[in-house]
């Protein structure tokens, strides 16, 4: 399959169409497999901590690492806060760069495993 996505097509919706086109089928039914293996991919990494992809290999999750990067998303989000309070910059630019901080926070949180003492 020729790789052309256009910059402003998301890499699903190139996926979905690509396909749709070299299989003859659908968008429609083609985007519903898709979805449902990214569902099931999401779900095998909530449950099992680990996904398998035949021809592809084996994605774990490093709890550790995870560990590392809320702690340093935490600690950026704690100076943009301070940025934005000192009022030394766009206060727009700012208030998008801590929402997305807070969503990869929110994100994050629940997949880490507390450590056991």
């Amino acid at each position: 399959m020729e790789y052309n996505k256009p910059k402003s097509m998301s890499h699903k919706e190139y996926l979905v169409r690509a396909l749709s086109v070299k299989l003859a089928m659908s968008e429609k039914i083609v985007e519903a497999v898709v979805n449902h293996q990214f569902q099931s991919a999401n779900e095998a990494m909530d449950v099992n901590r680990s996904l398998e992809l035949s021809g592809f290999g084996r994605i774990l999750f490093n709890n550790k690492k995870a560990i590392k990067k809320l702690a340093a998303l935490e600690a950026k989000l704690e100076r943009t806060q301070k940025q934005l309070n000192d009022n030394n910059a766009d206060p727009k630019k700012l208030q998008d760069a801590i929402e997305v901080l807070q969503k990869q926070i929110r994100l994050l949180k629940p997949k880490i495993k507390p450590i056991d003492d």
